[in-house]
């Protein structure tokens, strides 16, 4: 193994990824082989990557693999990595350590020099991805003649697109020309336009990215038994072949280009010179292919939506591990049973979530038997679909099944150190809870509250002990949503709040502290969002016209999130903030109908493309006099006030900086990765100036330093 020790250099400290080569005698007279191991020295979470030194060393290596392989000493080169991970792609530090167009393009080439090497050896080559793969490595297997995988591989992507970049160091001409222009397309466009989704090894291995899969537990052992098969003759490699037809492959871009179109409005380069380049690669030699993927990334880091993918994911992968503000973890309690008031769908979920994290007794209580047997029931029912599909082992499931009980009274809840609510959204409803549950809680046990919109101190109040109340809102579906804002009543302690955040971290979800304000960050930005889109509506722009602007600024038009949020939930959640600031928040009474006439959505799905409800297009009152908006007409007002909301929360504390915002966005409200978030968006679009005066972000902290 290599030492641990990070190589300096001269712009940034690179952890370099070593290239350590061993040979292997392969059965069957099929000679040598000689494999590299990618490994930085360092466990499976801090992943290997390729900075500027890493990809010297690789082609330094690889040309002494190169003479060795002309004298005949090897007949053959593998490259696999280092336990639980291959390589997860360029370092992304030193790409936006990059200042000049010129040093951009340098890196771009660097990359494909060290992986062209690799393609031009004299001997067969050979990739045994053990783990995961994103981005580089990805592009490094590729490189080889022939692929093996684990199928217990949890993560292969091109995320690059997602990131603002493009896949530049051959992913979007050996891809396609490997697996074809529509498989290629899923994974270089589709997979990160639907916020970065990853392959796991069995979908890669159908996909025809690898020719063989084989079980973890001995993957390597039967990876070079299989590569001596294909050395001697004795297994034949055979691959479907690849489409030439023109009108296939423009056909595949087209679909594409639609889904780049709607996710992102046009907003964001790099899909755009993906598709130009996965186009181009039906016809283009591997030199014209790899400089136009040279100069496509040259552009792109040299671009502002780059700077900004980049801000988020140091967002998402730093400061999400250390949240501001939050007090000393040696403050936090041990948590050794939870107790959950509520046997519903969101307490269910929590349930589950606490179960498997915390693995600790979880009760759940409700009004009667046949609520609480609903709420158990529906974990058991989980619990058996990960069963089903591998997740979880058989010992795994029957353990978590067995921690999760009901009751309908709180008495279980006597040597709980934590109980959370996930009850109606009513605050007379929450106090009655706490009341009840104080009265039978120990003095230190944590009451922890799900609401979305409702004032933390207003809730403990009346409590003996309103110092170990706080807010612990999760984000629907409580699986998926990374999301946990931490709310700070009044009267919450320091050893309360480090309980909450270190609890949150064991659940790994991304944790942010909020002040006790009303609807905290991410409910109260989208409130101000979705007011304003349905004022613009209510003033005579057709709902279609204002859920297209916002391509590429949220997951979805604005309309539809409606109708995943539920309209009855969007209203309650207006409402509570008009309430608290009547001056800037609207209620629409279109939508207040929409609900007096228990409608779930504001579109029906003909075809599986939305159409707006006729039935809620009749409830909509029409203007006397309408104001009809563009599409840019509508985003510029609307980013405007989210610039104004923005402005008013970090002026009265409710995050601690525009960072915390912009991570709440991403991981809440899934905002754009190469947005930003939000605020180098507003800052980047002129609006935060021109709205409140000043930037959000200091110029060069999520754009292109001057």
């Amino acid at each position: 193994m290599s030492d641990q020790a990070t190589t300096q250099n001269p712009a940034f400290d690179e952890v370099v990824t070593h290239a350590p080569v061993r040979d292997i005698t392969l059965p069957g007279d099929a000679g040598v082989l000689a494999l590299i191991t990618l490994d930085n020295g360092f466990d499976h979470t801090k992943p290997n990557t390729f900075g500027p030194q890493t990809i010297a060393n690789l082609l330094s290596v690889v040309q002494g693999l190169r003479t060795r392989a002309e004298a005949g000493e090897i007949q053959a080169v593998g490259i696999t990595g280092k336990p639980f991970i291959f390589a997860v792609g360029a370092d992304l530090k030193a790409v936006a350590q990059a200042t000049s167009r010129d040093q951009a393009l340098e890196v771009a080439r660097a990359g494909h020099a060290a992986f062209g090497a690799i393609m031009d050896l004299p001997v067969p080559t050979f990739a045994f991805v053990n783990g995961a793969a994103m981005g580089g490595g990805v592009e490094i297997a590729l490189s080889a003649d022939y692929r093996s995988i684990s199928a217990g591989v949890p993560a292969i992507a091109l995320p690059e697109t997602f990131l603002g970049l493009v896949p530049g160091w051959g992913g979007c001409y050996l891809l396609p020309n490997l697996v074809g222009p529509v498989n290629a397309l899923k994974v270089i466009i589709e997979n990160p336009m639907n916020t970065n989704r990853m392959l796991k090894g069995p979908q890669a291995f159908e996909l025809g990215m690898a020719d063989v899969m084989f079980a973890p537990a001995d993957f390597l052992e039967e990876s070079l038994l299989w590569a001596a098969r294909v050395l001697t003759g004795e297994t034949e490699v055979d691959r479907p072949e690849v489409t030439r037809d023109e009108s296939e492959w423009a056909g595949a871009i087209k679909a594409a280009k639609g889904l780049v179109d709607l996710k992102t409005g046009g907003k964001s380069p790099a899909p755009y010179r993906a598709l130009q380049l996965v186009a181009a690669a039906r016809t283009a030699t591997r030199d014209e292919a790899f400089a136009a993927e040279d100069e496509a990334l040259a552009d792109l880091v040299m671009g502002d939506e780059l700077r900004a993918g980049l801000y988020s994911f140091d967002l998402v992968q730093r400061r999400a591990k250390r949240p501001a503000g939050a007090p000393d973890k040696a403050l936090a309690r041990k948590v050794t049973k939870v107790g959950i008031v509520g046997a519903g769908l969101m307490a269910s979920q929590l349930a589950l979530l606490f179960a498997q994290r915390l693995e600790v007794p979880v009760v759940m209580t409700d009004l009667d038997e046949e609520r609480v047997g609903k709420g158990v029931g529906y974990v058991h029912a989980e619990v058996d679909k990960l069963l089903g599909k591998r997740r979880v082992s058989p010992d795994k499931a029957n353990r978590i099944k067995g921690l999760v009980t009901g009751s309908t009274s709180k008495d279980g809840f006597a040597d709980a150190d934590f109980v959370i609510e996930a009850v109606f959204e009513e605050m007379s409803v929450k106090k009655q809870v706490w009341a009840e549950v104080e009265a039978v809680v120990s003095a230190e046990c944590v009451l922890a509250t799900n609401t979305s919109s409702l004032s933390i101190t207003e809730m403990a109040a009346e409590l003996q002990h309103p110092e170990r109340v706080v807010g612990f809102h999760f984000f629907n579906p409580v699986a998926v949503m990374p999301l946990l804002e931490i709310i700070k009543g009044e009267q919450t302690d320091d050893a309360t709040l480090a309980t909450a955040f270190a609890t949150g971290k064991t659940l790994r979800k991304t944790t942010i502290l909020v002040k006790d304000s009303p609807s905290f960050i991410v409910n109260r930005l989208l409130g101000r969002f979705m007011g304003e889109v349905a004022k613009v509506v209510d003033e005579g722009t057709p709902i279609e016209v204002a859920d297209r602007a916002f391509a590429g600024l949220a997951p979805m038009p604005p309309f539809i999130l409606l109708g995943l949020v539920g309209p009855a939930i969007a209203l309650h959640n207006n409402e509570t903030l008009a309430k608290a600031f009547p001056d800037r928040f609207y209620v629409s009474e279109n939508l207040r109908r929409v609900v007096a006439a228990k409608k779930s959505a504001i579109y029906t799905w003909p075809e599986g493309k939305p159409v707006v409800d006729p039935e809620v297009e009749a409830l909509f009152e029409k203007p006397a006099d309408p104001v009809v908006l563009t599409t840019e007409q509508v985003r510029e007002r609307v980013l405007g006030v989210l610039a104004d909301e923005a402005r008013r929360m970090l002026d009265e504390g409710v995050a601690q900086a525009p960072m915390d915002l912009d991570l709440a966005m991403i991981t809440g409200a899934g905002f754009q990765f190469w947005n930003g978030g939000l605020t180098p968006l507003l800052d980047r679009e002129g609006v935060s100036e021109k709205v409140t005066g000043k930037r959000f972000l200091p110029a060069g902290a999520a754009s292109v330093p001057a």
